[in-house]
Protein backbone atom coordinates (compact mmCIF):
# COMPACT_ATOMS: atom_id res chain seq x y z
CA UNK A 1 0.00 0.00 0.00
CA UNK A 2 3.18 2.41 0.95
CA UNK A 3 4.79 1.01 -2.24
CA UNK A 4 1.29 2.64 -4.18
CA UNK A 5 0.97 5.30 -2.54
CA UNK A 6 4.46 6.53 -3.09
CA UNK A 7 4.15 5.64 -6.81
CA UNK A 8 1.26 8.21 -6.94
CA UNK A 9 2.84 11.41 -5.31
CA UNK A 10 5.67 10.81 -6.98
CA UNK A 11 3.53 10.81 -10.71
CA UNK A 12 1.37 13.94 -8.76
CA UNK A 13 4.69 15.89 -8.47
CA UNK A 14 5.69 15.79 -11.90
CA UNK A 15 2.55 16.74 -13.19
CA UNK A 16 2.48 19.91 -10.47
CA UNK A 17 6.46 20.54 -12.28
CA UNK A 18 5.11 20.50 -15.63
CA UNK A 19 1.99 22.94 -15.26
CA UNK A 20 4.12 25.11 -12.93
CA UNK A 21 6.93 25.56 -15.19
CA UNK A 22 4.81 26.74 -18.00
CA UNK A 23 3.12 28.91 -15.93
CA UNK A 24 6.35 30.45 -14.92
CA UNK A 25 7.14 31.07 -18.70
CA UNK A 26 3.88 32.62 -19.17
CA UNK A 27 4.40 35.21 -16.26
CA UNK A 28 8.02 35.92 -17.54
CA UNK A 29 6.61 36.32 -21.11
CA UNK A 30 3.67 38.46 -19.43
CA UNK A 31 6.15 40.87 -17.62
CA UNK A 32 8.05 41.51 -20.27
CA UNK A 33 4.94 42.66 -23.05
CA UNK A 34 4.01 44.70 -20.60
CA UNK A 35 6.84 46.30 -19.75
CA UNK A 36 7.96 46.81 -23.43
CA UNK A 37 3.94 48.32 -24.02
CA UNK A 38 5.08 50.85 -20.98
CA UNK A 39 8.00 52.03 -22.09
CA UNK A 40 6.75 52.16 -25.42
CA UNK A 41 3.70 54.79 -25.02
CA UNK A 42 5.92 56.66 -22.36
CA UNK A 43 8.07 57.63 -25.51
CA UNK A 44 4.86 58.03 -27.62
CA UNK A 45 3.67 60.64 -25.12
CA UNK A 46 7.22 63.10 -25.68
CA UNK A 47 6.13 63.83 -28.80
CA UNK A 48 4.49 66.97 -28.64
CA UNK A 49 1.64 67.25 -31.50
CA UNK A 50 0.62 70.65 -30.08
CA UNK A 51 3.51 72.08 -32.07
CA UNK A 52 3.30 73.64 -35.73
CA UNK A 53 4.34 72.20 -37.82
CA UNK A 54 7.17 75.01 -38.90
CA UNK A 55 8.36 74.09 -35.79
CA UNK A 56 9.63 70.41 -36.73
CA UNK A 57 11.71 71.22 -39.57
CA UNK A 58 14.51 69.23 -39.96
CA UNK A 59 18.11 71.03 -39.81
CA UNK A 60 18.58 69.83 -43.47
CA UNK A 61 15.87 71.89 -44.67
CA UNK A 62 17.19 75.08 -42.83
CA UNK A 63 20.77 74.81 -43.87
CA UNK A 64 21.89 77.58 -46.17
CA UNK A 65 25.31 78.25 -47.63
CA UNK A 66 28.22 80.64 -46.18
CA UNK A 67 27.54 84.58 -46.73
CA UNK A 68 23.97 83.65 -48.38
CA UNK A 69 22.35 86.63 -48.62
CA UNK A 70 25.80 88.95 -47.94
CA UNK A 71 26.74 91.46 -50.38
CA UNK A 72 30.39 92.23 -49.83
CA UNK A 73 32.47 94.78 -51.79
CA UNK A 74 36.02 95.87 -51.55
CA UNK A 75 37.06 99.24 -51.24
CA UNK A 76 39.74 101.31 -52.56
CA UNK A 77 39.85 103.29 -49.53
CA UNK A 78 41.51 102.82 -46.33
CA UNK A 79 39.19 101.82 -43.42
CA UNK A 80 38.41 105.49 -41.89
CA UNK A 81 37.82 106.73 -45.43
CA UNK A 82 35.60 104.32 -46.34
CA UNK A 83 33.79 104.36 -43.11
CA UNK A 84 33.72 108.45 -42.80
CA UNK A 85 32.39 108.48 -46.83
CA UNK A 86 29.62 106.27 -45.95
CA UNK A 87 27.88 108.42 -42.67
CA UNK A 88 28.31 111.35 -45.41
CA UNK A 89 26.99 109.75 -48.23
CA UNK A 90 23.93 108.54 -45.71
CA UNK A 91 23.59 111.84 -43.88
CA UNK A 92 23.22 113.95 -47.42
CA UNK A 93 19.94 111.47 -48.41
CA UNK A 94 17.19 113.47 -47.02
CA UNK A 95 15.31 110.69 -47.43
CA UNK A 96 17.65 108.72 -44.97
CA UNK A 97 17.63 108.61 -41.02
CA UNK A 98 21.02 107.20 -39.04
CA UNK A 99 19.62 105.54 -36.20
CA UNK A 100 22.62 103.97 -34.83
CA UNK A 101 26.54 103.73 -34.71
CA UNK A 102 28.32 100.94 -33.70
CA UNK A 103 32.65 100.20 -33.19
CA UNK A 104 32.52 96.36 -32.71
CA UNK A 105 36.31 96.54 -32.18
CA UNK A 106 36.27 99.42 -29.56
CA UNK A 107 33.12 97.16 -27.97
CA UNK A 108 35.71 94.09 -28.07
CA UNK A 109 38.83 95.98 -26.62
CA UNK A 110 36.27 97.33 -24.10
CA UNK A 111 36.17 93.71 -22.51
CA UNK A 112 40.08 92.71 -23.38
CA UNK A 113 39.47 91.51 -26.36
CA UNK A 114 41.21 92.20 -30.27
CA UNK A 115 39.24 92.41 -33.07
CA UNK A 116 40.02 93.77 -36.53
CA UNK A 117 38.19 97.52 -37.14
CA UNK A 118 34.48 96.61 -37.45
CA UNK A 119 31.82 99.37 -37.15
CA UNK A 120 28.39 98.97 -38.95
CA UNK A 121 25.70 102.01 -39.28
CA UNK A 122 22.18 101.19 -38.88
CA UNK A 123 19.62 103.67 -40.96
CA UNK A 124 16.21 103.32 -42.68
CA UNK A 125 13.58 105.14 -44.68
CA UNK A 126 10.06 104.35 -43.09
CA UNK A 127 8.25 105.23 -46.43
CA UNK A 128 10.12 102.43 -48.02
CA UNK A 129 10.79 99.86 -44.89
CA UNK A 130 7.02 100.32 -43.44
CA UNK A 131 5.28 98.83 -46.38
CA UNK A 132 7.47 95.54 -47.00
CA UNK A 133 6.72 94.88 -42.67
CA UNK A 134 2.88 95.80 -43.55
CA UNK A 135 3.50 92.91 -46.05
CA UNK A 136 4.98 90.20 -43.52
CA UNK A 137 6.07 91.72 -40.12
CA UNK A 138 8.50 89.20 -39.39
CA UNK A 139 10.54 91.86 -41.55
CA UNK A 140 11.44 94.03 -38.74
CA UNK A 141 14.13 91.44 -37.71
CA UNK A 142 16.21 92.44 -40.81
CA UNK A 143 14.87 96.66 -40.40
CA UNK A 144 16.16 99.31 -40.01
CA UNK A 145 19.04 98.55 -43.36
CA UNK A 146 22.48 97.86 -42.02
CA UNK A 147 25.63 98.45 -43.44
CA UNK A 148 29.13 96.90 -41.99
CA UNK A 149 32.62 98.00 -42.91
CA UNK A 150 35.29 95.44 -42.05
CA UNK A 151 38.82 95.01 -42.66
CA UNK A 152 39.86 91.63 -43.21
CA UNK A 153 43.10 89.98 -41.97
CA UNK A 154 45.31 90.93 -44.89
CA UNK A 155 44.46 94.79 -44.50
CA UNK A 156 41.34 94.57 -47.22
CA UNK A 157 38.65 97.02 -46.37
CA UNK A 158 35.08 96.22 -47.35
CA UNK A 159 31.71 96.68 -47.29
CA UNK A 160 28.77 94.10 -46.48
CA UNK A 161 24.86 94.63 -46.47
CA UNK A 162 21.83 92.47 -46.81
CA UNK A 163 20.89 91.69 -49.89
CA UNK A 164 17.40 92.67 -50.50
CA UNK A 165 15.84 89.91 -52.77
CA UNK A 166 17.19 87.70 -50.40
CA UNK A 167 15.22 89.20 -47.45
CA UNK A 168 12.16 89.05 -49.98
CA UNK A 169 12.81 85.47 -50.31
CA UNK A 170 13.65 84.73 -46.54
CA UNK A 171 10.23 87.10 -45.45
CA UNK A 172 7.94 85.80 -48.17
CA UNK A 173 7.24 89.10 -49.40
CA UNK A 174 4.99 89.51 -51.90
CA UNK A 175 3.69 92.24 -54.56
CA UNK A 176 6.65 94.65 -53.41
CA UNK A 177 9.00 94.57 -56.45
CA UNK A 178 9.16 97.95 -56.91
CA UNK A 179 10.27 98.75 -53.34
CA UNK A 180 12.50 96.04 -52.79
CA UNK A 181 14.54 97.34 -56.14
CA UNK A 182 14.34 100.69 -55.04
CA UNK A 183 16.29 99.19 -51.99
CA UNK A 184 19.19 97.25 -53.72
CA UNK A 185 19.27 100.25 -55.69
CA UNK A 186 19.78 102.61 -52.98
CA UNK A 187 22.20 100.19 -51.43
CA UNK A 188 24.33 99.53 -54.66
CA UNK A 189 24.78 103.17 -54.77
CA UNK A 190 25.24 103.84 -51.17
CA UNK A 191 28.30 101.23 -50.86
CA UNK A 192 29.42 101.95 -54.18
CA UNK A 193 30.48 105.78 -53.40
CA UNK A 194 31.67 104.95 -50.12
CA UNK A 195 34.47 101.91 -51.22
CA UNK A 196 35.45 104.87 -54.01
CA UNK A 197 33.72 102.32 -56.74
CA UNK A 198 32.42 105.29 -58.76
Amino acid sequence: MNKILHTYNVRLSLRLVLITIPICYMKYYLFTIISISFLWSCNQSKVDSSKPKEMLISNKQMAITAQQGVVTKKSVKNFEETYNTLIEVITNNPNLKIIAQLDHQANAASVGLTLNPTRIVMFGNPKLGTPLMQNSQTTGLDLPQKIVVWQDDEGAVKISFNDPSYLQKRHSITDKDDIIQKVSNALNMITNKAAGLE
